[in-house]
Parts: structure tokens; sequence; C-alpha cells
């Protein structure tokens, strides 16, 4: 009986060993593959906000739930939904206590935050035919936000955004999603208009 059982045990042993056939060689790692929507823009006039422009339709826009945010109307967010991305955009009016000179500080200390993270960061000025201006701050390399921006008339208004994704910031595996949605943001800045 004890023969038979080891005969039995070598049989199997052999035959497990004799069915694995070729090389095992793991697979690389990947990133899910992602499926762009057909772009398509609406213009989109914030109600009770002085300023409108051309919205992707795969977008949406929600208010600011933050407590400063429930006390400016203005502050909206531009949700993209299928990209796990968000842009903050908070509107200020420029006044007394808050300067043009000022705002614009705010804009490029809270853009330069992220150099910590950041390979590089390149400004460019931006204008569009509606009169609009301001910069546009792209953030290279693994930071929390790789796109800051501001727009002005310099009188009366002052709106800077930043993109954010909900996710590890990882610049190789965001970058097809990160080149989508900057064309979007070309679209948004080029259309944005003050009323």
């Amino acid at each position: 009986m004890i023969k038979a059982f080891r005969y039995f045990s070598l049989v199997i042993l052999l035959y497990s060993l004799s069915s694995c056939h070729g090389d095992y060689s793991p697979k690389p790692k990947s990133y899910p593959r992602v499926i762009f929507p057909e772009r398509k823009f609406a213009m989109y006039d914030a109600p009770a906000c002085p300023f409108k422009f051309e919205l992707p339709v795969y977008a949406r826009i929600q208010r600011d739930s933050s407590a400063k945010g429930m006390q400016n109307p203005c502050w909206l967010n531009i949700v993209f939904p299928d990209f796990n991305g968000t842009v903050n955009l908070t509107y200020k009016e420029i006044t007394k206590e808050n300067t043009l000179e000022q705002l614009l500080e705010d804009a490029h200390k809270l853009s330069f935050k992220h150099t910590k993270k950041a390979n590089y960061i390149d400004e460019s000025f931006i204008t569009n035919k509606h009169g609009v201006s301001g910069i546009f701050y792209n953030v290279g390399g693994d930071a929390a936000s790789n796109v800051q921006f501001f727009l002005t008339d310099s009188s009366h208004h002052f709106i800077r955004g930043s993109l954010y994704f909900y996710n590890e910031p990882n610049s190789d595996s965001m970058a097809p999603v990160l080149t989508y949605v900057r064309q979007d943001l070309d679209t948004i800045l080029n259309t944005f208009q003050w009323k």
C-alpha cells in the first residue's frame, strides 16, 4: 500500500512538472486605457457672475462647497468626471481691499507652492480676442496641480484657476489625460470673457 502511494505521488509530481511549458515572464506594469470623448463645447454663462466661457459638454459646473466658496457664488469647479479631475475657479472683484497687486502676488505664490515636487514651472502670457489677459503656469513633474492660471481685466475682475486630478501624482501615467484637458483649457481661456 505504501509502495502504491509513493508510486502514485511520484506520477502526479512528474505529471505536474511536465505540464508547464515555455518560459514565464512577468507582464510589464501598465496603465488603464483612457477613452477620450469627442470634443464639443457649449457656452456657459455663469448666473450672477461677471464672466462666461465655452465649456466642454462632458464637463460640468459645481459651486465650490468650501466655507469661502459658500460666501462667494462665483467660486466654481469645472468637473471632468471621466478623468477624475477638477479645475477650481476662484473669482474676486478688484477693490481697495483686494488690489490687483495683492491678487497677482497671491496667484504667483500659490502657483510656485508646487516647486517642491515640480521639475519646472513655465509661465506664459495669455491674451484673447475679448480683451482678457493673464498668465498660464505649466507645472512639470509630479506636482499636485500641473496647471495654474489667472485672468483679469486689470481694473474690476480677477479669476484664478488650478487643475487637480484626484489620484496619486504621476506625470508619466497622467500625460495623455493632462494633454487632452489642457486643450480643453485652451478653449476655455480663449473664449473667456467678462460681461
